[in-house]
């Protein structure tokens, strides 16, 4: 027998000990589930999403049609012959085309592995095989009405990409490897994550992308310097302190949305937009909004034009003492933008010297993905839920986004978390991505109806905010639109096809990547990239065809087209000199109310 001992084992006490740690929280959790069970009752499961509807009447138009079908499967069964005769190439030491490849920058198979291997290959290229088999028969039923398409497409993706083979420990080769590495720690590392993040959930499972330990607020996210100058109950405004000896007259007020918080544009000092604008010499002010409860289930559509967009309006022209400002809203916060311009238009007040419009609809007739989840059924599914609680959860708006790109963002992380046992990566962007916010129910359901629903916002008189009706044609500011080509949430058409809508000046812009990265893409990165066009032809299509693309950040473009505007200055202004005094630092305390923040155990 050998007197060596065996390297790197795990030690048996603390195996025991773990494992007895483990078993211990499942119990509990089963025993915390079956009790929550037994309070709601047994109930029918329900299909508020309308997916089983949507599948059953693709499948009565499939057999429908027999001969289609059957011509799909021997399709299906020709290319695993073509598999099979590739993997036998392959085994007999030659090289084939293989049958099916992943998309490029598909980072589920970029293990070398996953091409190496002859096994690994194998299991990828059927999985990609069988994929493609499914997505095309349901994407090509016909005579299927196009919300049932939309909602088969949608679900189907989701579960084809639930079964990828890289989701699943035995045969991932990254995952294997690890396994053996640590005597099968990684896998029992990734249980007591799993137990985590349910525990967390209180008995729901959010999936943890970051660490939210190595952030703070005020120091290393959402860090630029300045102070909060009003509050009510609805928004605290900042203004950030200057930079410059001095700065442009026009003074810059930021909306952003109220689905997240304003600090996606003040991440870090490297890629902060409030920064740098302030750096460029603009009197940067910014609405923090409140993450709304049940008390304020009845502030609608109305409340956040007048506690808002409006009040905050007030407060910086009183700030600064001038008649005239430039105004920034980002995606939801740029509808609320449009419809506030829509409003000042009828009163002939003219305010709002200038409108940008980040990623943002006021037409909503290409909603992208969005639109598998707004119907009349599922919309008064989501009434009721909001109707008793007062608001929509954000935990539920946030799986909605995330199941838009779920290999990205919910699977990869199961895989991290889960399988190799990994604790997440300390990442600013989604870290504010897990900050979710509510929706306060009276206003959510007039957004849904009206705007995404009916598209009513660019219809003249279509909607009527303070008794007023609103007309977007009437609207005559200059107005800068900055769309992203890869944006799932806000489509550029239907962008473009809002900027249409305003009877001003337009000068629209397409980005570079997405919904996100898109917008916060600092010229210092030199990422991306950007389309211009100075002709407005009717179609979007047509206006891409006539672009031409640059190099860098399109924040230089906007800064050249703001300036142009006006470049009168003044003498830099100091929010704690201003009328309104300091109530904080910023950021302020509304935007520090997270809604995952850990439960206290009982």
């Amino acid at each position: 027998m050998s007197t060596h001992e065996p390297k790197n084992l795990p030690d048996p006490k603390e195996i025991a000990k773990t494992y007895a740690e483990v078993a211990q929280r499942a119990s509990n959790l089963i025993t915390d589930h079956m009790k929550r069970q037994m309070k709601k009752g047994v109930s029918a499961p329900s299909d508020d999403l309308g997916i089983a509807q949507a599948f059953m009447e693709m499948m009565a138009k499939m057999l429908a049609n027999p001969y289609k079908l059957a011509q799909a499967q021997m399709n299906l069964v020709w290319d695993y012959f073509s598999l099979w005769q590739h993997s036998t190439l392959r085994l007999l030491g030659m090289e084939g085309a293989p049958v099916a490849e992943p998309k490029k920058g598909d980072k589920r198979f970029a293990d070398a592995q996953w091409e190496e291997h002859f096994l690994f290959d194998f299991i990828k290229q059927s999985y990609l095989i069988t994929a493609r088999h499914i997505h095309d028969s349901v994407a090509n039923v016909e005579h299927l009405d196009d919300i049932s398409r939309k909602k088969v497409n949608f679900f189907t993706r989701q579960f084809i990409d639930a079964l990828a083979p890289s989701n699943f420990a035995l045969t991932n080769p990254e995952v294997l490897r690890e396994t053996v590495k640590t005597h099968g720690q990684n896998l029992l590392k990734g249980f007591n994550n799993l137990l985590r993040d349910i525990e967390e959930g209180d008995g729901q499972l959010r999936v943890k992308m970051t660490d939210p330990s190595a952030f703070e607020m005020g120091k290393n996210v959402a860090s630029t310097p300045g102070k909060v100058i009003f509050q009510n109950e609805m928004i605290q405004l900042l203004q950030f302190s200057p930079t410059t000896k001095e700065q442009y007259k026009r003074p810059l007020l930021i909306i952003p949305p109220w689905i997240n918080k304003y600090y996606i544009l003040d991440l870090r000092e490297s890629n902060s937009w409030i920064k740098w604008c302030t750096d460029q010499g603009h009197t940067v002010f910014v609405i923090s909004w409140v993450n709304p409860d049940a008390k304020l289930a009845k502030k609608g559509f109305d409340a956040y034009l007048t506690e808002g967009a409006l009040t905050a309006i007030d407060v910086v022209c009183d700030q600064t003492g001038e008649k005239e400002i430039n105004m920034i809203g980002y995606c939801l916060g740029g509808t609320l933008l449009g419809s506030t311009m829509g409003y000042m238009a009828a009163k002939k007040d003219k305010r709002i010297a200038s409108a940008t419009f980040f990623v943002a609809l006021l037409d909503f007739s290409i909603p992208g993905e969005l639109g598998v989840f707004i119907d009349e059924e599922q919309i008064l599914s989501l009434e009721k839920k909001m109707e008793e609680r007062g608001y929509l959860e954000g935990s539920e708006m946030a799986t909605t986004f995330n199941m838009l790109r779920s290999n990205d963002l919910i699977w990869s992380f199961v895989v991290n978390n889960y399988l190799m046992g990994k604790d997440p990566f300390p990442f600013d962007l989604l870290y504010w991505n897990s900050d979710s916010t509510r929706m306060p129910y009276k206003m959510h359901s007039f957004y849904l109806r009206n705007m995404y629903m009916k598209n009513l916002l660019r219809v003249p008189g279509g909607i009527t905010l303070l008794d007023t009706p609103i007309d977007l044609s009437k609207v005559k500011t200059p107005s800068y639109f900055i769309s992203t080509i890869e944006d799932h949430i806000a489509p550029w058409r239907s962008v473009y096809l809002g900027s249409t809508a305003l009877g001003s000046d337009v000068r629209f812009v397409l980005g570079g990547s997405g919904h996100i990265a898109g917008i916060v893409n600092p010229p210092s990165a030199n990422k991306y990239g950007f389309w211009t066009n100075d002709a407005r032809p009717e179609t979007p299509d047509e206006w891409f065809s006539g672009a031409k693309q640059h190099e860098g950040s399109w924040w230089t473009d906007w800064q050249k087209w703001i300036t142009a505007l006006d470049d009168a200055k003044v003498p830099a202004r100091d929010p704690v000199k201003g009328k309104h005094k300091p109530l904080e630092d910023a950021p302020g305390s509304y935007v520090k109310f997270r809604l995952d923040a850990p439960k206290k155990k009982k």
